[in-house]
């Protein structure tokens, strides 16, 4: 045993040793706790084991006798809890604190042991630690402030003061559990010092009791929030008074406050603890915040004003009163009048509570109304009442109170139920319901039938049975492309009719005559007929949900679809008798009829517009109230919950009619003139031509007057006519976003040297935008004052504490060096200088300059002065150095010294007053001057010294020799060396003996200031030399020109919280993941410093550390901390992100620092730093929160995840930052005897000790994550948020300090005119910091910032239809939580999760907004691989919103135009994309139809027409499409905008050549292939796509398996049809109309095949070839299995492969889809020069049984029998001799028959193999049926076939380019161009050549 405990012991040690050099280093960060940080969860909750052991760890190195009695009192703690040991974790635990005890004994060095005398040296401990330490003092000062009610901070470090009464509890509490035992006299003292203790314990439990922001529970002495006017007003608020009911006598009251409403609510309704106390922290939040934007409350006992609570009272409840109304139901008040402000906040209250704990039900916010309404109800009588009791609704059987188990658990229960029956995201839609279906159930009326409690029977709550659907509500997610003409119809509509409007016109010959209006008035029967069609499907996607549905929604489909049926048969049969009446040219009775008709329809339709589109005549529809009107508002548009009133003002709407006008205009044109007029003619000559001679058995073109061949012919141009109307949004858009983006001035400054030559008008600029009025007021030190008053002094003076911090972090984020820091920085101006000091960088070298000029200066002293001030910031330079060095002098000397120095500059005065300044002074002698003058500030910047204070002294006697004798005119010297009082100091030796040396900070800095200015040589035209940190000093200056909103003071801005999910991504790189190399020998941190070469001698010159640091680095604890944390933030880490969005608080403790609001009696030192204040700490606090969702920390922790550490350090770091996360734990034996997990959602901060301190913990139903993970995981966190908006970050994004400084500016928008309604979500522009990696990285960065800033410019306006894309937009939080949150969760339908934000604000009348003066950083995907996964999973998620509510909602209630900007803007863009790949496929198989038929040299023939139409230039519009030129437009429109003309056409032009339309056109091909697959078989997923740096080399076999089925198949398909076209197609003009009409489909073909390994680093590398080659041969042969992976087997892969196709539909639709590879086969037979001229349909049976023949051959070479030798043998002579006979067969038939060399190339390649790969894609669709026949295992030999011919295809061009050296040199350059102008060194890191580097 004992050597077990030694084994342990040392674990233990080593442990420990390595916790503290994980938390050494630089901030906030505490050692390690040592045991403490052992101790199990399940000892945790019930004792303070934790404290007690943390206690004896600090004290281990003071008193070691005492920490063992700490240990051992822990150890029993630990034994009375869990005698056994059988909690997880207490066994290990109590033998490691054993371990520990026996060490503390064996350092006694034998001296024997006396425990009787524990309780003695503790006592004698206590009593000198509280002396230590000033602990009377502190509560004398504590007793003190209480009594005074004002804040004092002469309390030393308050962190430090924590950790103190933490450990003097921990001391009390063992002594009171040992002085039982004590001897009296020791006992009695105990007893009296805990009597007193308990008397006055508030300083120590206050300071220990855990809390958020607020210390509710107990005043807080090192917290000064609870001393804030505003927040003590909102406290007082919520007090309990006489007049509400009397609590029972047995309700405790948790913590050192007095009772309050919370209290009543927990005990009527069973609200949990830390919910009360979460909610209550919420509401005090929201009041105080609510006041202080009314003004600051004055008056000794504060009081909230009644309009900052009906303020809160109204926004809280707007959607409970909305949904009221809705529903024509009372209130639970009856008028706003009617309630006091208690009742409001009682309201108030209990809605928060009620959502505090709905959990999963937050996403159903109409049930939350349904609870709330309920429970208000009973709230109301209650507190009518003179008693609170608990409410009947939330009493168990077993007479506990808990609101979660009677309210909550039976609905999250039926919710849970439902989610199961979604088969992990693989049933269909329309099987369970969602969380939209449950919410929309409380959309009706019907609703109240549930009654109150919930009836447990209820249809709502009855859970689904096993294979039986459970009714769906108002909408059933179908999966088809359908739901696409559905949500659209009037787009189709529209699109149809004008199609046929420009054919009839085009076919008329462009004659408008009575005869062609008759001829258009056809779309008459069009637009019944498709409206008919959407009517119907209307009816046919309510399938699921009829049982269930409303009865007047269902009766409304019938209506509507037999009107529509019943009109499309009126508007045919009558406009068929309109062509009746012309051919017999009778009178037009049935004309005037359908015209008549038509025009009353239309009129309708027109008034019906008017009254509820457009905005001006909205208002009026909404009230007017007769039936009639009702009932045909109610027919033309449904009236949901949501989607009512989504109009927008007057000038808004003619903004965006006139912007699709415009792209009307422009795409009519197009299609007239270039698509449809020019089939014309063709068209009528085909369709007249005589019975053409067809080369193969036609079955279907008999008497149809070639309809196929002019279907083929006009298949395309009806493609592209559908889709080019994208094109022309796309051209519009950039133009218009460009013009926006120039009128909001952006992309005025863009470059540093427009930085420097605009510097001086920044502060006035600053002031004006980023300054409150509370600071512009702020008066300035009086000295200052009174020398100038210059408002731009004043300016720079308020500016330059603002520039100098951002200059700081710039430093701290090693983007600059220590000497651009000194540069950049500005003075502060408040001395007493009377002019502006500007930053160094704009005045160096200015002073040589200008004595330079001084020396070549011939005329008067004006001419000199003129050409000094040519140059603006030379002429500042001048004057400040003169002023200075006056200062400097006369600061430095006294007695007859001084009157020298101000008789020498009153002379220069003078004469520079009159203008003879040339004459005074030898300006020749300037250097000279100039050289003594800076050898003495080079001696006054050191530190004083004897030998420096006489050496000093000298140089300034040497500046008075020079001066005197060198400077100054003859004249002059004579007077000076004449001059009594100097000349007897002089000869006594007196005169300069002496110097003050510099004390003042403000000399001090004077000097340091002058010497550079003085010896600065080289021009700052360069700084800062860092790109980024050029950019966003580029960014910021700019932004400062642009239009905000003014800035609040701090204590009237809007609070607002940030928000991260986190899941298990990289928190901070480890020292391995840093060192590691991967295959080539490159480590991360040796990538990361050859990336960023500057930023990593920043940093060794921030450590300390030489340029060849690495050794010392890794011996050094901290700093390898911070080597840790400098790599990570460069790559996409949770901790880059936290050190960013932590920014904000930093931004608003100096913005409120420098507003000096003050408590009592504080005041704030000069010399203080802002981040020590008390105040502007507490301050930033009420205003911002930052909570990261880390939803499996706790699992982390339990695991011991490095992951777990990392989080740990950053809460270390941060004393803001807060992680919340859901916290496991099996509670015993359930029912059944399995144990059941109980689910907490748990929020957490760092305690003194640096360790997780819990604030709250709140149970939950059930496991939270019944739908997406990422929804789920934030709404479990939501309930931490405070303020009135978040703003959602992700965990790959970055903030920077100069932004956070615009926030206050941003959340002023929400108050702003930005329409109809207040804004709702305010959208930030993004920054991609990725882009610098590769070319690739560019790419996706330049696509993405093109998005995020020209495009979500001209979505918000003048579109309106901009809905939330990313995570750095700003939430109207308290909107949002009340109406589902901020994200929607039901599985996989939701699973782009972000954008359901948008939508849900849109439909219930919100605002999105967007601006551009404020910029987040993100992180994008940067390797091939990553970005095709991420634009899979976006694509995936829109082939899902096709199929939602959402979207179906939005595109029948917008108005026409505005649903037209919103379907081009989400899931049309995808459909154009497909659209534009399926117009390849369209033309090209058309193409193959008239080559295979021979029609195409049949009509060519007859008529000459093919070669002589303007076809082939119309239909290669696509290819401008599919290279990416015009989605390119608004990316070039951008750069124009922000980078200027020149570096816009070279960004381009190097984009291009970087071959980035490849990249599009593949990019093309991966949105259509996820998109199409999800609408057509659903398995949308979260696709992790990596986020580390990629640079090392993806293998063949990966990329095939990713791009086999999505690129490669696609584009093998694409080129056969190609070949097919050359070869049996007919070109007139040969080869240049050959390659004319197909270049675009072989760049295709080439882009899809070629992307992956163009830019796969080192894919043109002869050994990586090889091993790639080898890896794909093996993967290819190995064997699968149950489990191995698809990434180890080809059969797995394929197995994989194959799971997207689950239903009966998607097996028909697949069938269908397969059979298009037949015409190959069915075309060539006949075209063989073995059939001749024979037509008929044997042969094609023929070529069947040869394909039968081929495949018995194939199966004959591949048997391979198992067991018998001599039958191998047989078998392996009988293939020899088949084969034989063969090879003597096919030989034969080529030389007896017809059959030719070309004839067998075109009949195996071209036809069988596309046969064969049907019959594979037919047997993997009925993969069943094929089985059961027992071919699968031959159908797997013959896809393995395909799948290793098609890897050859594509391996052998990339294996020939490996065999040149060079071509694997230019690949590098392509991919990495943009490292290689930036001096990097990709060449090593591609090579591993790290011997060469370290040489």
């Amino acid at each position: 045993m004992a050597r077990v405990y030694n084994n342990w012991e040392r674990l233990v040690r080593a442990t420990l040793r390595r916790e503290q050099l994980r938390h050494t280093g630089q901030g906030h960060e505490r050692t390690s706790s040592g045991i403490a940080g052992a101790v199990p969860d399940s000892l945790q909750r019930s004792t303070n084991i934790n404290a007690i052991l943390q206690a004896a760890d600090d004290i281990q190195s003071e008193d070691p006798n005492v920490s063992r009695i700490l240990c051992e009192q822990a150890y029993s703690m630990a034994q009375n809890l869990d005698p056994n040991s059988n909690r997880r974790g207490v066994l290990q635990f109590k033998t490691g604190l054993m371990s520990v005890i026996k060490q503390n004994l064996a350092k006694k060095d034998g001296t024997p042991l006396d425990r009787s005398r524990d309780i003695e040296h503790l006592w004698e401990f206590y009593q000198r630690y509280k002396r230590r330490n000033r602990i009377d003092d502190i509560q004398r000062e504590e007793q003190r402030w209480r009594e005074s009610g004002t804040f004092s901070t002469n309390l030393g470090d308050l962190s430090e003061m924590r950790k103190i009464i933490a450990t003097l509890k921990a001391l009390v509490e063992v002594m009171e559990v040992l002085s039982k035992d004590a001897p009296e006299r020791v006992g009695k003292l105990i007893t009296d010092e805990l009597k007193r203790i308990k008397k006055s314990d508030a300083t120590l439990s206050a300071e220990l009791t855990p809390y958020n922001i607020i210390p509710l529970e107990a005043q807080s002495l090192t917290n000064a929030i609870g001393f804030f006017p505003e927040v003590r007003g909102a406290i007082s608020a919520i007090k309990y008074t006489e007049q509400f009911p009397q609590l029972p006598a047995d309700f405790e009251i948790f913590g050192q406050r007095d009772a309050d409403m919370f209290d009543l609510l927990e005990c009527v309704f069973g609200f949990q603890k830390d919910n009360i106390r979460n909610q209550r922290e919420h509401v005090v939040l929201a009041l105080a915040n609510a006041q202080s934007r009314l003004g600051l409350p004055v008056e000794a006992d504060p009081k909230i004003d009644e309009k900052a609570i009906k303020e809160v009272f109204l926004k809280v409840l707007d959607n409970y009163i909305k949904w009221c109304r809705y529903l024509r139901i009372r209130l639970v008040y009856n008028s706003l009048e009617a309630i006091n402000r208690d009742r409001k906040l009682f309201l108030v209250s209990l809605y928060f509570c009620v959502w505090g704990e709905a959990a999963n039900v937050r996403f159903v916010p109409e049930c939350v109304c349904y609870i709330f309404h309920h429970m208000a109800r009973e709230l109301d009588a209650i507190l009518d009442h003179g008693e609170a009791h608990p409410s009947t609704n939330c009493t168990s059987e077993n007479g506990s109170v808990s609101y979660l188990e009677q309210v909550i658990c039976p609905i999250y229960k039926t919710m849970a139920a439902e989610a199961a029956r979604n088969n992990n995201g693989k049933a269909s839609h329309s099987e369970w319901r969602n969380y939209d279906d449950f919410n929309e159930y409380f959309w009706s009326p019907a609703c109240f039938e549930l009654g109150w409690p919930i009836k447990k029977d209820s249809a709502f709550l009855m859970e689904p049975k096993k294979g039986k659907r459970t009714g769906k509500s108002t909408f059933v997610e179908h999966r088809t492309f359908l739901h696409l003409y559905q949500s659209f119809h009037r787009l189709w509509i529209f699109l149809a009719t004008m199609f046929q409007i420009l054919a009839i016109i085009a076919f008329n010959g462009g004659k408008i005559n009575l005869n062609t209006f008759k001829t258009v008035l056809s779309v008459g029967p069009t637009f019944a007929i498709m409206n008919f069609v959407e009517s119907f499907f209307d009816v046919l996607f309510m399938f699921g949900a009829y049982t269930t549905a409303r009865g007047m929604a269902i009766s409304r489909l019938f209506i509507r679809f037999f009107w529509w049926g019943l009109s499309s048969v009126f508007v045919t049969y009558v406009y068929i008798k309109v062509l009746q009446e012309r051919n017999e040219d009778a009178n037009s009775l049935y004309f005037r009829i359908y015209v008549l008709v038509l025009s009353i329809y239309a009129g309708l339709r027109l008034i019906l517009a008017l009254f509820l589109k457009i905005p001006a005549c909205h208002t009026f529809s909404e009230v007017a109230d007769q039936s009639f009107f009702q009932f045909f508002k109610w027919i033309y548009q449904e009236r949901y919950f949501v989607g009512r009133g989504l109009v927008e003002k007057t000038t808004d709407y003619i903004r965006y009619v006139l912007f699709w006008l415009v792209i009307f205009v422009c795409k009519f044109t197009f299609a007239y003139f270039l698509q449809i007029k020019p089939l014309v003619q063709p068209t009528k000559i085909i369709v007249h031509l005589s019975p053409l001679q067809y080369s193969w058995h036609d079955l279907v073109s008999k008497n149809n007057h070639n309809a196929l061949t002019v279907a083929s012919l006009w298949a395309p141009v009806v493609a592209i006519y559908l889709m080019d109307i994208h094109i022309w949004y796309t051209l519009l858009s950039a133009i218009v976003g460009a013009v926006m983006g120039a009128r909001a001035r952006l992309g005025e400054i863009r470059s540093i040297e427009m930085v420097h030559r605009r510097f001086e008008s920044f502060p006035e600029a600053f002031v004006k935008n980023l300054v409150s009025s509370q600071v512009k007021r702020m008066p300035f030190d009086r000295q200052s004052s009174q020398a100038s008053q210059d408002n731009n002094k004043e300016c720079a003076a308020i500016f330059s504490p603002f520039w100098n911090e951002i200059i700081k972090s710039l430093r701290e984020e090693d983007y600059i060096s220590n000497r651009e820091m000194d540069l950049l920085s500005m003075p502060s101006n408040t001395g007493i200088i009377r002019l502006v000091q500007w930053p160094l960088f704009l005045l160096s070298s200015k002073i040589l300059l200008a004595i330079d000029l001084a020396l070549d200066c011939k005329d008067t002293q004006a001419d000199l002065w003129s050409r000094i001030c040519r140059d603006e910031y030379m002429a500042y330079a001048v004057r400040e150095c003169y002023y200075s060095i006056e200062k400097v002098l006369h600061s430095l000397v006294d007695g007859e010294g001084r009157l020298w120095v101000e008789r020498i500059f009153r002379e220069i005065n003078n004469s520079i007053q009159e203008g003879s300044l040339v004459i005074t002074l030898s300006l020749a002698k300037l250097p000279m001057v100039l050289s003594r003058f800076t050898a003495m500030t080079g001696l006054l910047i050191r530190n004083e010294t004897p030998e420096l204070t006489k050496g000093a002294a000298n140089a300034v006697y040497d500046l008075y020799e020079v001066v005197t004798h060198e400077l100054l005119s003859h004249d002059l010297r004579e007077q000076l060396d004449t001059w009594n009082i100097l000349a007897r100091a002089r000869n006594e030796g007196r005169l300069f003996s002496r110097i003050e040396w510099p004390k003042d900070p403000e000399i001090k800095e004077q000097v340091k200031r002058l010497h550079l200015l003085l010896t600065v040589k080289d021009s700052a035209a360069n700084i800062p030399k860092n790109l980024e940190a050029r950019r966003r000093l580029e960014f910021f200056t700019n932004s400062l020109f642009m239009d905000m909103p003014a800035a609040k003071p701090v204590c009237e801005m809007m609070p607002f919280c940030v928000f991260t999910p986190y899941y298990s991504e990289t928190v901070l790189y480890s020292p391995s993941d840093l060192r590691v190399e991967n295959e080539d020998g490159i480590s991360t941190l040796f990538y990361l410093q050859k990336i960023f070469p500057d930023e990593w001698e920043n940093f060794l010159e921030r450590i300390g550390r030489g340029e060849s640091a690495d050794a010392e680095i890794q011996e050094s604890s901290s700093d390898t901390l911070e080597l840790r944390f400098w790599a990570s933030y460069r790559g996409q880490t949770l901790a880059r992100t936290v050190r960013g969005m932590m920014y904000y608080r930093r931004a608003l403790m100096l913005q409120s620092y420098l507003e000096k609001r003050s408590l009592g009696e504080i005041s704030f030192p000069r010399n203080q730093g802002f981040e020590l204040s008390p105040e502007a700490r507490a301050q930033a606090d009420i205003k911002f929160t930052y909570v990261v969702s880390c939803q499996i920390y706790g699992q982390q922790k339990q695991r011991k995840a490095p992951e777990a550490a990392d989080i740990a350090l950053l809460l270390q770091r941060n004393e803001a930052l807060r992680v919340a996360f859901i916290h496991e734990e099996e509670n015993g034996a359930a029912e059944g005897g399995e144990s059941k997990v109980l689910f907490y959602s748990k929020l957490v901060k760092a305690d003194p000790h640096g360790k997780d301190q819990e604030i709250y913990s709140i149970k939950l139903p059930g496991n939270p994550k019944l739908g997406e993970g990422k929804p789920e995981n934030q709404n479990h966190a939501i309930v931490f948020t405070r303020g009135d908006a978040v703003q959602t970050i992700d965990m790959n994004q970055d903030n920077y300090l100069e932004e956070a400084m615009k926030m206050r500016n941003l959340l002023e928008e929400f108050r702003g005119n930005h329409g109809l309604r207040p804004p709702t979500i305010l959208g930030v522009r993004e920054h991609v910091f990725t882009g610098s990696v590769s070319s690739l990285a560019r790419f996706m960065s330049d696509q993405e910032t093109s998005f995020v800033t020209l495009g979500q410019r001209v979505l918000a306006k003048p579109l309106k239809v901009r809905m939330h894309y990313g995570h750095p937009d700003v939430f109207d939080r308290i909107f949002h939580i009340t109406r589902g949150g901020i994200s929607k969760a039901s599985r996989v339908i939701n699973i782009s999760e972000d954008i359901y934000a948008g939508f849900n604000s849109t439909l219930r009348q919100g605002n999105i907004t967007h601006h551009e003066y404020i910029q987040v950083g993100k992180g994008r995907d940067v390797g091939l691989n990553q970005i095709a996964l991420f634009e899979g999973k976006v694509a995936g998620g829109n082939g899902e919103q096709v199929l939602s509510r959402d979207v179906y909602r939005l595109g029948q209630l917008f108005d026409f135009f505005r649903m037209l900007s919103f379907y081009f803007t989400t899931v049309g863009y995808y459909v154009c994309t497909m659209m534009t790949v399926l117009t390849v496929y369209v033309f090209l198989y058309g193409r193959a139809y008239l080559a295979f038929s021979g029609l195409d040299r049949e009509i060519s023939r007859e008529a000459k027409l093919l070669g002589n139409t303007a076809l082939d230039a119309v239909l290669n519009a696509q290819f401008l499409v599919q290279i990416g030129v015009f989605t390119a437009v608004p990316m070039i429109m951008g750069f124009i905008l922000e980078l200027g003309l020149l570096k816009a056409i070279f960004s381009f032009i190097t984009m291009q050549l970087q071959l980035c339309s490849v990249f599009f056109t593949f990019s093309l091909g991966t949105r259509t292939h996820y998109f199409g697959r999800t609408i057509l078989h659903g398995g949308a997923k979260y696709r992790a796509t990596g986020r580390g740096f990629v640079v090392q080399h993806i293998k063949f076999a990966e990329n095939y398996r990713l791009y086999s089925r999505s690129h490669f198949v696609k584009a093998l398909e694409v080129a056969l049809l190609l070949i097919v076209y050359i070869a049996y197609g007919f070109i007139d003009g040969h080869a240049a109309s050959f390659i004319l009409v197909t270049i675009s489909s072989w760049f295709l073909v080439i882009s899809w095949l070629f992307a992956p390994y163009i830019f796969n680093p080192s894919g043109f590398e002869w050994q990586k070839t090889v091993e790639d080659f080898d890896d794909w041969t093996s993967w290819l042969m190995y064997k699968g299995g149950v489990g191995i992976k698809g990434d180890n087997s080809w059969e797995s892969w394929w197995d994989e492969e194959q799971m997207h196709i689950q239903t009966f539909r998607g097996r028909i639709l697949e069938t269908i889809l397969s059979l298009r590879f037949l015409i190959f086969q069915y075309g060539i037979v006949y075209k063989l020069d073995l059939i001749g001229k024979n037509t008929s349909l044997a042969i094609y049976g023929f070529s069947w049984v040869v394909l039968v023949g081929i495949v018995m051959i194939f199966k004959i070479f591949t048997f391979s029998p198992k067991k018998s030798t001599n039958l191998q043998l047989m078998l392996r002579f009988s293939q020899g001799v088949i084969a034989l006979g063969l090879i003597a067969a096919l030989i034969l038939v080529v030389v007896l028959t017809d059959l030719s060399v070309p004839d067998l190339f075109a009949s195996t390649i071209l036809a069988f193999i596309p046969t064969g790969w049907a019959i594979i894609c037919l047997a993997i669709t009925w993969k069943s049926i094929v089985r059961s026949l027992g071919l699968w295992d031959s159908v797997k030999e013959f896809a393995r076939m395909y799948d290793a011919g098609m890897g050859m295809i594509i391996f052998a061009p990339i294996a020939m380019l490996s065999w040149f050296p060079f071509i694997s040199t230019f690949q590098s350059r392509l991919l990495f161009n943009q490292a290689f102008s930036r001096g990097l060194e990709i060449s090593l890191i591609l090579a591993g050549n790290k011997a060469n580097v370290e040489a």
